[in-house]
């Protein structure tokens, strides 16, 4: 599974010139607690998070992103630009979702923006999405793959192979007419929401790639 696949489309942005109370703004009214950083044709050049608000005011203390919105209290006057992350991480489309969720543990980041091969910003994941897609039933990955991956798509009688899925690993056991199947079987899993693993017990009866004949071509 990959992140365009459980990415948010609709991401709500801001630039460099935008201020602070308003970035906070849209925080407060979205309920979100970050937000990715455009420029031009919506590059990404940096993410304002509720971190990048925490000021300090004659003393120790910070100030929280809630401060702006108290009466009698002035905002900063700085710009999203002055206090934004540059050069955030991002992730592709294509990454899996695995390899983002190592990411932001690497990193310690609960977001991240989406960008096609140009560095334009198509999407954002949080940890929540992650958790969310890994968050399914047993039961309903199991039936997924007899059903839809097995039947419907490959065509094969759902019971010709066993299939278990345990805390999200699924397990598939048994014969396939060719070896092209197994790897389309496995992959097709692999991709379903909410796997974690899949541990392949798979044989096959024939390798159509290993039996094919040599084709003799003469001078």
């Amino acid at each position: 599974m990959q992140v365009q696949d459980v990415m948010t489309i609709d991401v709500i942005t801001v630039t460099p010139e935008h201020s602070l109370k308003e970035a906070a703004r849209l925080m407060v009214d979205n309920g979100i607690s970050g937000i990715p950083v455009v420029e031009g044709e919506s590059v990404v050049v940096g993410i304002i998070t509720e971190a990048d608000f925490l000021v300090r005011d004659r003393g120790p203390r910070p100030r929280l992103l809630s401060v702006f919105f108290d009466e009698g209290v002035s905002a900063p006057s700085e710009a999203v630009g002055d206090v934004m992350t540059r050069h955030p991480v991002v992730v592709f489309v294509d990454t899996t979702l695995s390899e983002a969720g190592r990411t932001m543990a690497n990193k310690n980041v609960k977001r991240l923006p989406v960008v096609d091969a140009d560095g334009h910003l198509v999407g954002i994941i949080s940890r929540s999405d992650i958790v969310r897609a890994f968050a399914r039933p047993d039961d309903v990955i199991e039936d997924e793959v007899r059903q839809d991956v097995l039947n419907r798509i490959l065509m094969f009688d759902p019971d010709l192979i066993e299939v278990t899925v345990d805390e999200g690993v699924v397990t598939l056991e048994g014969t396939l007419p060719e070896k092209a199947d197994v790897r389309l079987l496995q992959e097709l899993t692999r991709r379903l929401d909410g796997v974690v693993r899949v541990d392949s017990r798979l044989t096959w009866d024939v390798d159509e790639v290993a039996d094919a004949k040599p084709t003799l071509i003469r001078p």
